[in-house]
């Protein structure tokens, strides 16, 4: 296989295991008793740890973020911050709605980025942004209404934790930038779930609260923990060995699409014609992005 039909496989695995891993997580809280605090907490330390595991197998110095105090206090930042935030608001959006409308909100997450920048720069957004920006507007109205302007089609936590899961999401792209940079994607990663995890783990008091589960249950925690987790991240960042962020990135989409896709299927969540264009709007400001991206690099060549 060539390295670039890799890369584009690999980039296209790990947001489908997360969209994925978003529907069995849906299927879990609407069938168990599980907590969400616990499914967070345990799926964090256990991938953070495989993560870590991993890295050490290749020989990555996975403990090279220790050995400076400042860059320690920043992992830590992070983990509490971006991976928490990212993670936490993310299935509590799922747990309170569904998978599809949570993957969909935290897709807004492109768009706080060009107005936390445009905002940092004192900048007008470019027409394209601007574009971007109103597309993702229109789109989470369509996708909380589903055109009934007067009422939402899903309950408000959902929403607030939605958008709350874009904020998180905007916050784990931007802040750990320099260090992924100095110590590699695998250590930072690895390291701020087993830290974050073990946050929410010891805070929930987790151990209080295992949840009584089926043999098929647990199977679809694991699936959660490995595949939408692990192997997840793992394809994702591995793939960027072979192609350009700026393409993975728009590969990134099929974690709203696959997250729809499935839960339509198996979960019987509905969308009208207004939340089909609604989530439509959100995920093509990704693809708008990377057109800007293409275009601005063919210019400056």
């Amino acid at each position: 296989m060539e390295k670039k039909t890799l890369g584009f496989v690999l980039a296209s695995a790990g947001p489908f295991f997360w969209g994925s891993s978003g529907t069995v997580a849906q299927h879990l809280f609407d069938t168990t008793n599980i907590s969400t605090l616990w499914l967070v907490s345990v799926r964090m330390v256990v991938s953070g740890l495989l993560l870590l595991i991993y890295g050490a197998l290749r020989r990555v110095p996975v403990m090279a973020v220790f050995k400076r105090p400042a860059a320690a206090g920043k992992l830590v930042a992070f983990s509490l911050l971006g991976m928490v935030g990212t993670q936490l608001t993310y299935f509590m959006a799922i747990s309170t709605g569904n998978a599809a409308t949570a993957a969909i909100l935290q897709s807004l997450s492109p768009v706080l980025i060009i107005l936390f920048l445009a905002a940092r720069s004192w900048r007008v957004p470019s027409k394209i942004n601007v574009i971007s920006v109103a597309s993702a507007l229109i789109g989470t109205v369509l996708i909380v209404t589903q055109g009934h302007l007067h009422s939402l089609a899903l309950p408000l936590t959902a929403v607030i934790w939605g958008l709350l899961a874009a904020v998180g999401a905007t916050i784990y792209t931007l802040m750990p930038t320099k260090l992924i940079k100095d110590y590699g994607a695998t250590p930072i990663v690895g390291w701020s779930m087993l830290i974050g995890g073990a946050f929410v783990f010891g805070g929930s008091q987790a151990w209080r609260h295992v949840p009584q589960l089926s043999a098929m249950a647990w199977l679809e925690v694991g699936f959660v923990i490995v595949f939408g987790t692990m192997l997840a991240y793992l394809f994702f960042l591995q793939s960027l060995e072979f192609i350009l962020p700026t393409t993975a990135s728009v590969l990134g989409t099929i974690e709203p699409l696959s997250a729809t896709i499935l839960s339509v299927l198996f979960l019987g969540v509905n969308f009208n014609l207004f939340g089909i264009t609604g989530a439509v709007l959100i995920v093509g400001v990704t693809v708008l992005q990377f057109m800007a991206a293409k275009t601005a690099s063919f210019g400056h060549d």
